[in-house]
This record gives structure tokens, C-alpha cells and sequence, in this order.
């Protein structure tokens, strides 16, 4: 499993992703697609068309690294959007909620204070 530092933000592509980009595939996909920066330590989700496979690209200090997933059964859950997003960001708890195949619709999130961004 991945940890995920406190300040870590997460993005979802919308759009279903060729699983055969590698490193440098999937960064072109961040900057052009995302318009995001893949060397910011941000995690950056690009899941298949049949939805069984994942793979996550970050930046780990020295060097990007993914991480991939490939599920014998069942799918990932892709999160909501509107239509005109490129990404989705999530939080850390709702990825591994998402990675251990819990349904994020189904989910009740408690009242909580935060901080105002």
C-alpha cells in the first residue's frame, strides 16, 4: 500500500487511460491533459476503459514511480463528475476506500470542522 503525506492532493482522470503508457505517457497525459505538474508529489489516477485496472504515477523525490493495480474480479469506481472535468480530486481516505472496492456512493461522511480554503 502507498502512504500518503498530509499535504499530498490526489487527481482522478476522468477519461478512460491506455494501460500500456508508461512513464513517459502518462506524464504528457498530467501536463496536457490534466494541466497539472507531475514532478509536485501529487498522486495522478488514470484507470481503463473496463475499469479493471489502475495505475498511479507520482513523483518520489528522486524520480516518478507508478504504482499499478490490475483486479482479477470486479471493477474500480470511478467519481462523480461533471462532464466538462478533466480530473477529479479525491482524498486519501476515499482512495483506499476506492482501492479496497468500497462503494464511495454508499458512503456517509460525518459533519467534521475544516478549514476554510
Amino acid at each position: 500500500m502507498l502512504s500518503i503525506a498530509a499535504g499530498t492532493r490526489i487527481f482522478f482522470a476522468s477519461e478512460p487511460t491506455d494501460m500500456r503508457k508508461g512513464f513517459d505517457g502518462l506524464q504528457g497525459l498530467v501536463m496536457g491533459v490534466l494541466e497539472q505538474d507531475p514532478l509536485s508529489g501529487h498522486l495522478f489516477l488514470f484507470i481503463n476503459r473496463r475499469r479493471d485496472k489502475l495505475k498511479i504515477l507520482y513523483w518520489d523525490g528522486d524520480g516518478l514511480a507508478i504504482w499499478y493495480r490490475r483486479l482479477e474480479q470486479g471493477t474500480f469506481q470511478v467519481p462523480k463528475r461533471s462532464t466538462d472535468e478533466k480530473s477529479v480530486e479525491i482524498r486519501s481516505d476515499e482512495l483506499t476506500m476506492l482501492l479496497r472496492g468500497i462503494d464511495l456512493t454508499s458512503v456517509c461522511r460525518r459533519k467534521r470542522f475544516s478549514m476554510a480554503s
